[in-house]
């Protein structure tokens, strides 16, 4: 049986990290790759693992879960966020997968998120399986600050898991705030270091096609007032990073 590295990077994460690491205790190594946490996200990890490093200097997602996954010495590396939790049917399939030995194959787990109080499986946020179980060997992160790639050796196939990896997206408005600016922040000094540029304009059109997309399109009317409270904040979201690009020109100027 193949060894397998539970892998996570993680940033003051004391409200979520220890149900995310009881969830995989099962697995050979787990690996926490903290930037900087200035709660007790560190010491929480530390009851679970000896394996927990420090990274402050922050790079981007790609860069810290390629340094996270460099740490692990297992031949298949499950990559999860501290904010998830691994379902027994889950749990059953991943050790099912080590059991096969075949580094030929990758797996996309469906993701099912809770938000404001129900679970969310509407409007593009369920299933959309990611990629988290691969071979070690197989694949690895790139430079991207948000919005992370994951890039594949040649040869390599993807199948599917049944089992959903539960994902505890907001605690409340205040976080979904906090995160989002996070993202956005990200998102748009990316795109500054390519040489690109935004308008207003383009935020507005972005944002109001993400809301008639989530909402209409994939129904996310059926999750009732969450899903509708979704909508509008992605749309919201959407526009808020396409400003910041256009503000961060505008100071250029």
């Amino acid at each position: 049986m193949s060894r397998l590295s539970a892998v996570m990077i993680v940033k003051n994460e004391e409200a979520n990290i220890k149900e995310c690491l009881e969830s995989v205790l099962w697995a050979d190594e787990i690996i926490v790759l903290d930037s900087g946490s200035s709660d007790q996200t560190v010491e929480i990890a530390r009851q679970f693992t000896d394996k927990v490093f420090i990274e402050e200097d922050w790079k981007g997602y790609g860069v810290q879960r390629r340094r996270a996954q460099e740490r692990a010495s297992g031949e298949w590396i499950l990559m999860i966020d501290a904010d998830e939790r691994v379902t027994p049917e889950l749990k059953e399939e991943i050790q099912e997968v080590a059991l096969r030995n075949d580094y030929s194959m990758a797996y996309a787990i469906p993701i099912l998120p809770w938000c404001f109080g129900r679970f969310i499986r509407h409007g593009g946020w369920y299933p959309a399986p990611k990629v988290r179980l691969y071979p070690h060997s197989m694949a690895h992160y790139g430079n991207e600050r948000v919005h992370e790639k994951l890039y594949f050796e040649e040869g390599l196939s993807i199948s599917k898991l049944k089992g959903d990896l539960l994902h505890f997206t907001y605690r409340d408005m205040e976080h979904y705030l906090v995160k989002s600016a996070r993202y956005a922040t990200e998102w748009a000094q990316q795109r500054e270091h390519a040489g690109k540029h935004a308008s207003l304009m383009q935020g507005l059109v972005h944002g109001v096609g993400c809301f008639l997309k989530q909402y209409l399109l994939k129904a996310g009317f059926l999750d009732g007032r969450q899903g509708l409270l979704l909508a509008i904040l992605s749309a919201h979201s959407t526009f808020v990073k396409y400003a910041d690009l256009w503000n961060r020109n505008q100071t250029k100027a």
